[in-house]
């Protein structure tokens, strides 16, 4: 998988807030074989000290994409992006501009705006998004050059809410890099995301919150890659009536 020029080659992106300790989210991080992990500028480790969390984050050997987390506005999701440009060393930014605080929906004309404003100060853009083509199309218009449709509310664990919509963003851009974010509950969603031909999958809650956020990661990683290889080995078509799976061709007549 190839984001921005850069070769990835795992498929779960993962995030780094709400875990119960620093241990457990580097653990969760190992397991996962994760290579890429978001993290936000507002984000408040559990001792409340940020050294030892952005060390762990380093220490990692994965790439920090930062995030717009909490941000309602263009002006303040350009603004705290150039800030983490500046703290963490990359143009990399997961783009939130939050429309609705109930739902945590983006609000698609600020993306559209902030992510055409970063891509022209030189940003490599991931637009956390909803799943209409028409948002996408002025998304990639704007300069981005992958999508990140969701798959429910974030922090929701609702799964896939609308499985064909994201169907027709693959038929609708082919050869654009599409990556689920939020939603995902379980590895079951993740693998489904992967059926329909998403090139990968951001998560944190589910993993965070897990009774086991390390053997959650590790299912989550799974997961991922049976749907990618499920997705590649071009499945069945489901059928109406039962096809017997034995020939009846050469069986004995009773007479």
């Amino acid at each position: 998988m190839q984001l921005y020029g850069t070769d990835i080659s795992s498929r779960l992106l993962l995030g780094t807030a709400q875990y119960p300790s620093p241990a457990v989210l580097q653990k969760a991080i190992e397991t996962s074989r994760a290579e890429i992990i978001t993290v936000s500028l507002r984000r408040e480790t559990a001792d409340g000290s940020g050294a030892g969390f952005w060390g762990l984050l380093k220490d990692s050997g994965c790439r920090i994409l930062p995030n717009t987390a909490g941000c309602h506005s263009v002006q303040e999701a350009v603004v705290t992006a150039q800030m983490a440009r500046e703290l963490f060393g990359t143009d990399w930014i997961k783009l939130e501009v939050i429309g609705n605080s109930d739902t945590l929906q983006p609000d698609v004309f600020g993306l559209v705006e902030a992510a055409r404003l970063l891509c022209a100060d030189g940003f490599k853009v991931f637009p956390y998004t909803t799943d209409d083509l028409v948002v996408g199309e002025k998304l990639l218009e704007a300069g981005c050059e992958l999508l990140m449709p969701w798959g429910a509310p974030i922090g929701s664990g609702q799964g896939l809410r609308n499985p064909e919509a994201l169907r027709a963003m693959r038929a609708h851009f082919p050869d654009v890099p599409l990556i689920v974010d939020a939603g995902i509950g379980r590895p079951s969603d993740a693998t489904r995301a992967m059926e329909l031909g998403m090139n990968a999958v951001l998560l944190n809650t589910a993993v965070a919150k897990a009774g086991d956020p390390v053997l959650m990661a590790q299912a989550m990683a799974q997961a991922i890659e049976a749907g990618r290889n499920g997705y590649i080995a071009d499945p069945m078509d489901p059928r109406d009536m039962a096809v017997p799976s034995t020939p009846t061709l050469g069986m004995a007549e009773l007479i």
